[in-house]
């Protein structure tokens, strides 16, 4: 069970702000909210109670304080699937991926009958409404056959705006994300539709050209689904989506920095034609996140994970990730060399931006969620807080708060 934190303070750590990275930072938390972040002695805090002397004082001297992470494309964990399981076992799910740092996490699906969709829909609503989950992320079935990846291709169907309204309907106002082929009979017709109703229109699975992938983002879509993945490649003279995805302000591209989805270079070029602010790292994880190797389903396929990969045990495609967005924050630092305040707005900021809680969350400012996440000097976890409760309480000194 998590341990609440009434009233606690976090110093000398590197803190990342919406402002930048502040050396030997302060943050206190009071009953579930942010009271205070900035330099150690700055004075800059909402009204208080208590004491320093009152709080739980933990000195993070060597560590980093981040806004706990926001993953809004990911299937399960924990040996737990977010389309299949149970209500125990989606918690289980979530749970492997707050211990890893994750605070927000949309529920996303993969391709099945639509009636079956239409009920998972109603109960993950419940769980969204508990608190539990942000949001659901419909992934299929509304894709093209052509990249079709991990997906049923005989449940498969074109984007019937009426169909697309079920799945909505059915998530009682919960829907955050639906990815769409947007070339496919009705794709344009549903984006529309989605953007109407303030749900994210996402552009995967996709087979379009660079002129159709156009069209689209003027209908509405916002988001590329794991761009570069189940999508056209990079053309010189056919440039496909891939160019039209980075080239368009409008347009947050997901990234998993698994170091299988992406080579290096291809995540640096998004990085840079993109730019920092149009990025969003993703697990796009499956059952085997936070669990390990053994054989697993992904809606009615077989999925087998070795060494940590998955792949479908039928064709080889890679099914999803293994991934939690620790590993592709510290990959991000040690492998790609990012600044770290560019990766937490790839994990943090950005998402929470696109999935309209960032009055809540996302960012270390008072009167946010104290949703947090502590890194040790080798950017492992040490601490995750999660609306003023500890899912990791980090393993320091604890003590009166510096001033």
């Amino acid at each position: 069970m998590a341990v609440r934190a009434e009233s606690t303070v976090l110093t000398g750590a590197r803190v990342v702000l919406p402002t930048g990275v502040v050396e030997n930072g302060r943050v206190r938390v009071e009953d579930g909210r942010i009271t205070e972040a900035g330099p150690t002695g700055s004075g800059t805090a909402a009204p208080s109670v208590g004491s320093d002397a009152d709080a739980g004082a933990f000195d993070l001297t060597g560590h980093w304080v981040v806004p706990g992470f926001v993953d809004m494309h990911n299937h399960g964990g924990g040996g737990a699937s977010f389309t299949s399981g149970d209500a125990d076992a989606v918690l289980k799910g979530v749970r492997t991926h707050q211990e890893h740092g994750t605070t927000t996490l949309v529920a996303s699906t993969v391709t099945g009958e639509m009636d079956f969709l239409a009920q998972r829909a109603g109960f993950l609503s419940e769980l969204v409404e508990q608190g539990d989950l942000a949001g659901i992320h419909f992934e299929g079935p509304f894709i093209s056959p052509c990249r079709k990846g991990a997906h049923s291709e005989a449940l498969l169907r074109d984007p019937d705006p009426a169909e697309v309204r079920k799945l909505l309907d059915a998530s009682r106002g919960t829907a955050r994300m639906v990815t769409l082929a947007t070339e496919l009979p009705g794709g344009i017709d549903s984006v529309r539709l989605l953007a109407e109703h303030g749900v994210i229109a996402a552009i995967g699975h996709t087979d379009a050209s660079y002129e159709q992938t156009v069209e689209a983002i003027e209908a509405g879509a916002t988001v590329a689904t794991h761009l570069f993945n189940a999508m056209p490649p990079l053309g010189h003279r056919a440039p496909g989506p891939i160019a039209a995805l980075m080239e368009d302000e409008r347009i947050t591209v997901e990234l998993i920095n698994d170091g299988t989805h992406l080579h290096p270079a291809a995540l640096e070029l998004a990085f840079h034609r993109a730019g920092a602010g149009r990025v969003a790292f993703i697990t796009d994880a499956m059952d085997a996140a936070g669990f390990g190797d053994g054989v697993y389903q992904l809606g009615p396929l077989e999925v087998e994970v070795k060494d940590g990969v998955a792949r479908l045990a039928v064709g080889g495609s890679i099914a999803g990730s293994t991934l939690t967005l620790d590993t592709a924050f510290r990959r991000a630092v040690t492998v790609d060399r990012l600044p770290v305040a560019d990766i937490v707005r790839a994990i943090s900021a950005n998402p929470a931006k696109l999935l309209g809680v960032y009055d809540r969350v996302g960012s270390l400012e008072p009167g946010k969620d104290a949703d947090l996440v502590i890194l040790d000097g080798d950017f492992a976890v040490a601490g995750v807080l999660r609306r003023g409760e500890w899912v990791v309480k980090p393993q320091v000194a604890q003590g009166v708060a510096r001033s």
